[in-house]
């Protein structure tokens, strides 16, 4: 891909310019004076319907920033993402996890022996968890699983966590559960939910090496033994790992390890064999049309103009209000429980891939990179933090996403959900003026004191930024499809910024010192650190006992 420091871009100074000129922007007005704004700033994609007009901008301001888009080559960039180059440079690595849900035939030639491995794992990893479900593989008591437990952490939690959750309507009679964190407690409390004897235990860990997952993972094996016995851990315990050796070590079978890819980052891995315990938990089926919604997206990013390009155009976005506005954060807010999971998923998504300050070239960028994702799911997050984004001091564009139809008919919920749903990006939008509420409180037995003394509290400036993503209805296709819509806008993002977004430097400083203050922890010694860590270690050590 080519280098091209945005700032330095005939793009760039325009829309600096353009940003100037638009600081008095009204979207009250900007409605107002062009009936066709909805529809001029609305894009589809059969089930996808994604209304941009709310948010603080012009067609000049579109054109510009799709310009500055080409002038920093993305359209040759995605070529290279799709074809396989090692675009993840520091590592020497292609990215394609859009190779994992690419059918054969509509793979192109420089990418279809990425597909065919792809399909390989995924048709090893299907006949399994059919053989689990139709009872042809049995726990060692003979009886069916009916309880799964996923050993990871990062992408080898977040994102079948969240895809297992967002899809509970889908689920099947496994239970799924998940253990992440180091923490003990955490362990403990989900052994304490199942019955060793009916248990799967899956270990997803590239390396078979990850501190966290081998740790969880030698804890679970030290209490399974214990409650069944040694011989049967090769037939409770699955792994999906590059490291056979490890794994085969650890005590799991070989023919029971499940290929991982150096060409697919742990956070884009969820549609890899890495999702086992999703198809464990929802069936091949449903697998499947998860693959195909991602697919779909793939397909739309490719071959979409840039002008209507779903992806595109919502990392133009973030870049125009992070870059000019200095917004630092964006909202994610999805109006449905199933998708709680979602903002944490986005989190290292987005962060861990463009939360970089060194560009391409290895210099250090005089710019900001990657913001600030975070969000609740609607109505809840309402009564949490709504507050600052109607009435605080920062500027927090915001994503808003729905479901037209509800899994199950309850429309006098759904009716309320969506209605909340409309009700704040239109509140957001249009505020509550002065003279409005002056109009409300002339409505109230207050006394004239204490009018005025109230109405400033009550005003709502408005104009504030949200995008709409309104889809049909919740369904593996849908929800394949919203992750690939991110993961395209995180790519979009990493090229105009000229970073590389499929490393992740950040994360091993803090293990490498963890290991070394793990070793002082074991000796209980606090010499050799800063005088913060010292006196904290000391602290801690002085509540052991």
């Amino acid at each position: 891909m080519k280098n091209v420091n945005p700032t330095e871009t005939n793009s760039w100074n325009i829309l600096k310019e353009h940003y100037r000129n638009l600081k008095n922007f009204d979207l009250k007005e900007a409605f107002a004076g062009n009936p066709s704004r909805a529809e001029n700033f609305t894009l589809v994609d059969d089930d996808f319907y994604v209304d941009l007009s709310k948010n603080l901008l012009t067609t000049a301001t579109r054109d510009a920033l799709v310009a500055l888009a080409e002038e920093c080559h993305l359209s040759e960039a995605m070529d290279s993402y799709f074809n396989g180059e090692p675009i993840n440079l520091t590592e020497g690595r292609a990215v394609l996890h859009t190779a994992l849900r690419t059918p054969l035939a509509k793979a192109d030639d420089k990418v279809k022996s990425f597909v065919k491995e792809a399909l390989e794992s995924k048709k090893k990893m299907f006949d399994y968890v059919d053989q689990i479900h139709n009872g042809d593989l049995l726990a060692s008591n003979g009886e069916k699983f009916d309880t799964v437990v996923n050993i990871g952490i990062g992408g080898s939690d977040l994102g079948p966590v969240m895809i297992y959750q967002a899809l509970e309507a889908y689920q099947n009679n496994l239970k799924v559960h998940f253990v992440s964190n180091v923490e003990g407690d955490h362990v403990e409390e989900v052994l304490k939910k199942i019955q060793p004897e009916r248990t799967l235990f899956v270990i997803v860990s590239k390396s078979f090496g990850t501190q966290e997952t081998l740790t969880n993972a030698t804890t679970i094996r030290n209490w399974f033994t214990g409650k069944v016995n040694a011989e049967a851990v090769s037939q409770h315990f699955i792994a999906v790992s590059s490291n056979v050796d490890r794994a085969t070590a650890f005590g799991v079978d070989e023919n029971n390890i499940f290929p991982m890819f150096d060409w697919v980052g742990g956070r884009f891995s969820l549609w890899s064999t890495v999702g086992m315990s999703v198809a464990l938990g929802v069936g091949t089926s449903n697998f499947q049309e998860l693959l195909d919604g991602a697919h779909s997206m793939d397909v739309h990013f490719k071959e979409t103009p840039l002008l209507e390009n779903i992806p595109v155009q919502l990392a133009l976005l973030t870049i125009w209000y992070n870059n000019f506005f200095k917004a630092e954060s964006e909202a994610v807010i999805p109006y449905t429980q199933y998708l709680q999971k979602l903002p944490a998923y986005l989190q290292q998504a987005i962060m861990e891939s463009n939360g970089k300050s060194v560009d391409r070239t290895g210099e250090s960028v005089d710019y900001q990179t990657g913001n600030i994702v975070w969000g609740e799911p609607g109505t809840n997050s309402q009564h949490a933090f709504f507050q600052l984004i109607h009435q605080g001091t920062k500027l927090i564009p915001a994503h808003f996403i729905a479901f037209a139809k509800a899994k199950y008919p309850q429309p006098d919920h759904h009716n309320k959900l969506m209605a909340n749903f409309f009700a704040q990006t239109e509140a957001l939008m249009n505020g509550k003026s002065e003279e409005e509420v002056k109009a409300d409180l002339d409505q109230t037995d207050l006394t004239e004191i204490e009018k005025k003394r109230l109405q400033p509290f009550k005003v709502f400036a408005g104009n504030k930024p949200t995008t709409t993503i309104l889809i049909d209805e919740l369904s593996p296709k849908s929800i394949g499809k919203l992750v690939a819509m991110y993961e395209h806008k995180i790519f979009v993002e990493g090229v105009i910024w000229n970073v590389y977004s499929y490393d992740q430097w950040g994360v091993e400083l803090g293990k490498i010192l963890a290991d070394r203050i793990l070793d002082d922890i074991e000796q209980l010694k606090s010499d050799g650190h800063d005088a913060s860590t010292t006196a904290l270690l000391k602290q801690f050590y002085s509540k052991l006992s």
